[in-house]
């Protein structure tokens, strides 16, 4: 078991790194004391519904919430409620459902991606195996409609809706695109389901449960769709880093799974030699480890791969979508709450430097 952090409320500095750039400056100070004081609410309220009599629920449910995580979703929800009446019981609610939400979300991820570690420490099937591990993400997502459900109507309509397009972006990414799609076009629209939602949904809450101006949900929406995907496009770039402290995960999780990221999207779009030796190497390499091969046995074309310029490329496009991120806030309040999401949607893509 890993051991649990030495207290519940990280400050912003731990949790997300270069701060300054986000909370930056004299009038930012007010806002990052209220977000990291939400934090330490929305901590007790994990804290509180990971809770549980039963020995092994206790320990799965709680396994991978204690390996740590930026809490990054309700940071979000947190920022914006700042449009309305600020932080109250029913955001830090919102927000830690939509946490339980993300992490319940990481244990299916893991099960289908045979992925071996998450956070740095062992994955949750390797440790309990696959059954458990579903079963386990399975209770945080009633947990997490539970705490929705006390929250009424609008609340349960938000969690349902962005747990199907959760559902769906994990089940094109299974079954992979079909004769007829543009892959890359498919890829953008599965982040945008498996990442994007979460995120926007953690956007729209801060708005919703604090009273905000409904005008000002649909911005905020986009604005998270938007970043979420520019999120995950940025980690495709850090999937296939060198240093497994900065993931977490062993470099290229996602490919030795034989799940496709941009970078290797776009190497399958360069029509160079080149490019294509590298491809066919990939593909035969995935099929090796199907058939039970090393998974090191990809070492040399992730390398080479990392340092192509379709890595490069998916950087860029990362940029592109944090960028439109930006320009979604365009319909809100000038401030520092705008401000800090700014900085936020062009830090996501800024995390590997």
């Amino acid at each position: 078991m890993t051991p649990r952090p030495s207290s519940p409320s990280s400050q912003l500095a731990s949790r997300l790194g270069p701060t300054e750039r986000i909370f930056a400056g004299p009038r930012m100070r007010a806002l990052a004391a209220t977000v990291d004081e939400g934090l330490t609410r929305v901590e007790e309220r994990l804290e509180l519904e990971l809770q549980t009599t039963d020995p092994l629920v206790d320990a799965t449910t709680r396994y991978l919430y204690e390996a740590g995580g930026k809490r990054i979703r309700p940071m979000l929800t947190l920022l914006t409620s700042q449009f309305g009446d600020g932080v109250n019981d029913d955001v830090i609610a919102g927000a830690a459902a939509l946490e339980l939400t993300h992490l319940g979300s990481l244990y299916h991820d893991d099960v289908m991606d045979g992925a071996d570690t998450r956070r740095g420490v062992p994955s949750a099937q390797s440790v309990w195996g696959n059954n458990v591990a579903i079963l386990t993400g399975d209770l945080l997502f009633s947990r997490a409609s539970q705490l929705m459900a006390g929250l009424g109507e609008r609340a349960i309509r938000m969690q349902a809706d962005t747990f199907e397009r959760l559902v769906l972006g994990q089940m094109h990414e299974t079954v992979g695109a079909q004769v007829g799609d543009d892959p890359v076009e498919f890829y953008l629209q599965v982040l945008s389901d498996k990442t994007g939602s979460l995120i926007a949904a953690s956007a729209q809450a801060g708005v919703l449960f604090s009273n905000a101006p409904g005008a000002y949900q649909q911005p905020v929406l986009e604005f998270g769709e938007k970043a979420g995907i520019a999120f995950q496009l940025l980690d495709d770039v850090i999937d296939l880093s060198a240093d497994a402290d900065e993931t977490g995960k062993v470099p290229g999780t996602d490919l030795r799974a034989g799940v496709p990221t941009m970078p290797y999207l776009l190497l399958g779009r360069a029509g160079d030699a080149e490019a294509q030796q590298l491809k066919t190497a990939i593909d035969d390499g995935v099929a090796r480890i199907v058939d039970g091969a090393d998974p090191g046995i990809l070492d040399d074309a992730l390398a080479r791969l990392r340092d192509h310029d379709a890595t490069e490329q998916t950087r860029l496009l990362a940029v592109e979508w944090s960028e439109q991120a930006v320009a979604a806030l365009e319909p809100l309040p000038s401030g520092a709450v705008r401000d800090a999401l700014t900085r936020f949607a062009r830090f996501v893509v800024d995390r590997s430097r």
